[in-house]
């Protein structure tokens, strides 16, 4: 628990890094959101009213204490909608603590319902990647392992390599031209209006995040495996006439749980924190598409906003990767112990 408790420290010491960075980067770039806001034709005067309005006239060090000491803070449980101020307007709230990200400059919308909206849909899209590279990653490393040498072994590990040096967008838009154009077996890119067209929707995206992330899966797992297969306790169970099968899967894969958890939780929180290319591609609704409008935009709230959900997600998954080590390694719970 105590090595548990230090990585959370550390997860947030690293988040509040990676905000501060972004804030400063964010507001340093030689650019003017508040001409953006108004527009190219707007009046010099128009413009200075709305950088007042959204507090871009202070310098970086006022407009920065006022993010951090908005971030996280203490309220009302309920909110008073009719509070002239609108104080508490855009935060959003877990009983007294509230976390506030400002509005959006261009949605003119609280960045944290815009992120709730968006979060979802980025998580369902990355545990669909995750089952894809689970299933096909996992299977071939297995196989690739179990047939080493022969046509089987050297095609899936050949298959792999082209599917991780193959960028995301390539594989897309193969497989809209394929299952989407000529076979119209699925919509070419978009979300949906209801659950039904929401999974459907969701099968190209999945698939081209997973194929890609199955490449390494298959290399990974299948070194493993070839490495677990060798070990002592392998060929004495070998030697007791224990099936094939078996030994694969009770004995060898059951060792190599480590790694794929490793992979699993590391793989999750990069997905969620944002397939920038892949929902592009797709015009899926999630945090990486949301991320590029608001750099176009210059959308300075929103821009924050999303760099703190990634950079969390990521963050928290190299702390899974902890605890799973301690759960699923009886040496690293020894030593933790100690």
């Amino acid at each position: 628990m105590k090595r548990i408790a230090e990585r959370l420290v550390w997860a947030i010491a690293v988040v509040w890094a990676v905000t501060t960075l972004a804030f400063v980067i964010n507001n340093v770039i030689p650019s003017d959101p508040a001409r953006m806001v108004a527009g190219p034709g707007a009046r010099r005067q128009d413009v200075e009213r709305i950088r007042k309005q959204l507090g871009l006239d202070q310098s970086l060090p006022v407009q920065y204490a006022r993010f951090m000491g908005r971030l996280v803070h203490l309220g009302p449980s309920v909110p008073d909608a009719s509070d002239a101020n609108q104080e508490h307007a855009s935060c959003a709230t877990w009983g007294r603590l509230h976390v506030d990200l400002g509005k959006s400059y261009q949605q003119r919308r609280p960045v944290t319902a815009i992120l709730a909206e968006r979060l979802p849909r980025t998580a369902m899209l990355a545990l669909a990647a995750l089952v894809v590279e689970l299933v096909l990653g996992v299977l071939a490393g297995v196989a690739a392992a179990v047939k080493k040498g022969t046509r089987l072994d050297g095609g899936l590990v050949g298959v792999s390599v082209l599917g991780a040096s193959m960028p995301t967008f390539v594989s897309g838009l193969a497989l809209q031209y394929g299952l989407g154009h000529r076979l119209h077996w699925l919509p070419l890119d978009g979300f949906g209006q209801t659950a039904g067209e929401h999974l459907v929707s969701l099968i190209l995206p999945a698939l081209t995040l997973g194929i890609y992330g199955a490449a390494s899966y298959t290399r990974l797992v299948r070194d493993e495996m070839l490495g677990i297969l060798r070990q002592d306790y392998v060929r004495t169970a070998r030697a007791k006439g224990v099936s094939a099968h078996r030994v694969v899967l009770v004995h060898a894969l059951r060792n190599a749980l480590l790694l794929i958890a490793t992979l699993v939780a590391l793989n999750l929180g990069a997905l969620v924190g944002g397939a920038v290319v892949t929902e592009t591609l797709f015009r899926w609704p999630g945090i990486g598409s949301l991320s590029v409008t608001a750099l176009l935009d210059r959308d300075g709230p929103v821009i924050l906003g999303t760099v703190l959900v990634t950079s969390t997600a990521i963050v928290l998954s190299n702390v899974l990767v902890d605890f799973l080590y301690v759960l699923l390694d009886p040496r690293v719970r020894q030593v933790t112990e100690r």
